[in-house]
C-alpha cells in the first residue's frame, strides 16, 4: 500500500501542460490563473466535481504550483468543529490554496463559518461563555478555496454559489488513457508495447487512477509469469486473472448487474436493496460503480429505482426479456 501511494504521487503531473485530457477544464483554469497572476490577486474559489479517480486532487496541486503559492490539504470529514477550520484558515498566507476534498461532507456549523471566510476573508470567533461572551473578528489574507466532490448535487446552494470557478471532470477517452499509461510506464521504467498499453486503456474505465493501478499489477504479473514486458497477450492474460472483463467491469460491477437482472428481473430496484444484496455500501455503489455503468449504458436510473438495460444483458450473454408492468413496480425505491 505504501509503495502504491508513493508510485501514485510520482505519477502525478506537476503543471497544467503535463496534465493529459480534460481539455476544457485545463483551458478554463489556465485563463483564470493567468488573469489572477496578471492582476496580482488570488484566484477565485474553485470547485472540481466528477467521479473519483479523474484527477481532482492533482489539479488542485497544479493550481497552487501554477500560482506559485503553498497548498494546505484537508477533507470535509476532517474538519469536525469550527476550531479546526479556524486553525486552517488563520495559518494561510496571502494567495495560498486551501484544498478541501469531499467538500460536500462539511458539517452545517463549519459551513456557516466558512461563508464569511470565503466572501469577506474574515473569521468570527467567540471568547468566553454566557452573558460575558464577546465576539472577535479575525482578518484573513486573501486565499483560494479549492473544493473537490463526487456529489456536486449535495453541496448546499449557499456554498455552491460562493465558488466562482466550476469545473466538471468527465471520464477520459481511450486515446488520453493510453497517453497517460505511456507516461506512467516511462516514469516507472516498465517495458511495454503500445498494443499492450492500448489493451489496458480499453479496460481502465476511462479513469487514470484505475489505469495506473492496472499498470502496476500487470508489471508484477509480467515480471513473475512472463518475460517482464507488457504485451497485448500479457495484458489480456493478466487482466483476465484480475477478473477485469473486456469493458473494464470487475467482480462488483458484475454482482450489481446480475443482482438486478437475476434477483429482481432487471429492475427497477432501490439502491439500498442492491447494496444489501451485494454486500457493499450504498454510497460506494453510487459514487464508484454506477457512474461508469451509466456511461456504458448498462444501467438506467428511474424514479422507481435502477434498471439493467438491454446492453447489460448482451454484455453478460443473457437473454433479454421485457419486464411486465407489474414487475416494473415491484422493487422500486421505498
Amino acid at each position: 500500500m505504501v509503495e502504491d501511494a508513493h508510485a501514485e504521487f510520482r505519477l502525478r503531473p506537476q503543471r497544467l501542460e503535463q496534465f493529459i485530457g480534460q481539455a476544457k477544464v485545463k483551458e478554463h483554469l489556465s485563463i483564470a490563473i493567468a488573469a489572477a497572476r496578471k492582476r496580482g490577486e488570488s484566484l477565485d474559489h474553485t470547485i472540481l466535481h466528477g467521479p473519483p479517480g479523474l484527477g481532482k486532487t492533482t489539479l488542485a496541486r497544479i493550481v497552487a504550483a501554477e500560482l506559485g503559492v503553498n497548498i494546505k490539504v484537508t477533507s470535509g470529514p476532517a474538519i469536525e468543529r469550527p476550531g479546526d477550520l479556524a486553525a486552517l484558515v488563520t495559518n494561510l498566507e496571502e494567495g495560498d490554496v486551501l484544498f478541501v476534498d469531499e467538500v460536500h461532507r462539511l458539517s452545517r456549523i463549519v459551513e456557516e463559518k466558512l461563508y464569511p471566510a470565503m466572501e469577506d476573508f474574515v473569521f468570527d470567533i467567540f471568547l468566553g461563555k454566557g452573558p460575558g461572551a464577546r465576539g472577535l473578528r479575525l482578518t484573513l489574507p486573501p486565499f483560494t478555496l479549492v473544493g473537490a466532490t463526487t456529489r456536486y448535487s449535495l453541496l448546499s446552494p449557499p456554498l455552491r454559489d460562493r465558488f466562482g470557478i466550476v469545473c466538471h471532470l468527465d471520464f477520459y477517452d481511450e486515446e488520453a488513457i493510453c497517453l497517460i499509461l505511456k507516461r506512467s510506464a516511462a516514469i516507472m521504467h516498465i517495458p511495454a508495447d503500445e498494443a499492450g498499453l492500448l489493451h489496458v486503456a480499453r479496460r481502465s474505465r476511462g479513469t487514470p487512477r484505475v489505469a495506473n493501478r492496472l499498470l502496476r499489477r500487470l508489471r508484477d504479473f509480467a515480471q513473475v509469469v512472463a518475460d517482464g514486458r507488457i504485451t497485448e497477450e500479457t495484458a489480456r492474460e493478466g487482466l483476465a486473472r484480475l477478473e477485469i472483463d473486456s469493458a473494464g467491469l470487475d467482480g462488483i460491477d458484475h454482482k450489481v448487474l446480475l443482482t438486478i437482472i437475476e434477483k429482481f428481473d432487471g429492475g427497477p430496484v432501490g439502491l439500498d436493496t442492491i447494496a444489501a444484496s451485494v454486500g457493499e455500501d450504498a454510497d460506494t455503489i453510487m459514487d464508484v460503480y454506477e457512474p461508469y455503468l451509466l456511461q456504458l449504458g448498462f444501467l438506467d436510473r428511474t424514479p422507481r429505482g435502477r434498471v439493467a438495460s438491454r446492453r447489460a444483458y448482451e454484455h453478460l450473454g443473457l437473454p433479454y426479456t421485457r419486464r411486465t408492468s407489474k414487475q416494473a413496480g415491484m422493487w422500486g425505491e421505498e
